[in-house]
């Protein structure tokens, strides 16, 4: 059976992304930080063989927009709020279990993906826990109709958001955890991903960091 992966993406236009980040690292800084992640995801994961990419965009208006151009399935995410944009994928698309992730995510990898799916083997529903309390991920089997509650009164953006949205599933519904990743919304986890970044790229080309040796 089809494997979705579905990509929750916000066309990259500066002062129209990542807000919160960009009221304190900049709004240019902010962008460009978006648009490199964002297209480096996108070149990663559609490059799998393992699952069928969809991109599901907002504003609606952004369909053509040139960052898109690796991606063939695109969709609107539509004007509801965020929990009915995010239900959407997995009441419409073939079938097939979809894994739906953000556009802000630097350390995920095909291999996270390929966990989640695994875990859909065993259970309904997976969530990808953020560090700062929301989820990076989520994921449904769909062989039973999507709970209603999914969703239902969470809070957006909050360190409750995931905790929330797991009280409002019933107990019926089996729910696994994939792995904990970082979702760049502040300039704390901005700063934590350049330094990572830069432990990385001094590892690949075997430069020392300042003060190694001392």
């Amino acid at each position: 059976m089809m494997r979705h992966l579905v990509i929750f993406a916000r066309a990259p236009q500066v002062g129209r992304v990542k807000r919160r980040l960009a009221s304190e690292i900049g709004v240019l800084a902010a962008g460009r930080f978006y648009r490199s992640i964002l297209f480096e995801q996108i070149k990663r994961l559609t490059k799998d063989r393992r699952w069928t990419i969809w991109l599901f965009i907002t504003p609606d208006t952004a369909l053509n927009h040139p960052a898109w151009r690796r991606v063939e399935r695109r969709h609107p995410q539509g004007r509801h709020d965020l929990g009915r944009r995010m239900k959407l994928p997995f009441l419409s698309l073939p079938p097939g279990p979809v894994v739906l992730v953000g556009s802000d995510i630097p350390a995920m990898r095909p291999a996270h993906i390929a966990r989640a799916f695994a875990l859909l083997g065993r259970s309904d529903l997976v969530f990808g826990p953020a560090t700062d309390g929301g989820f990076w991920l989520v994921g449904a089997k769909r062989v039973r109709p999507l709970p209603q509650t999914l969703f239902t009164g969470v809070r957006w953006s909050t360190p409750t958001t995931l905790k929330e949205t797991l009280a409002g599933i019933p107990r019926h519904v089996s729910v696994a955890l994939a792995d904990t990743l970082d979702d760049v919304d502040d300039a704390a986890a901005y700063w934590r991903f350049r330094a990572s970044s830069s432990v990385r790229s001094d590892a690949k080309t075997g430069a020392q960091s300042p003060g190694a040796g001392c």
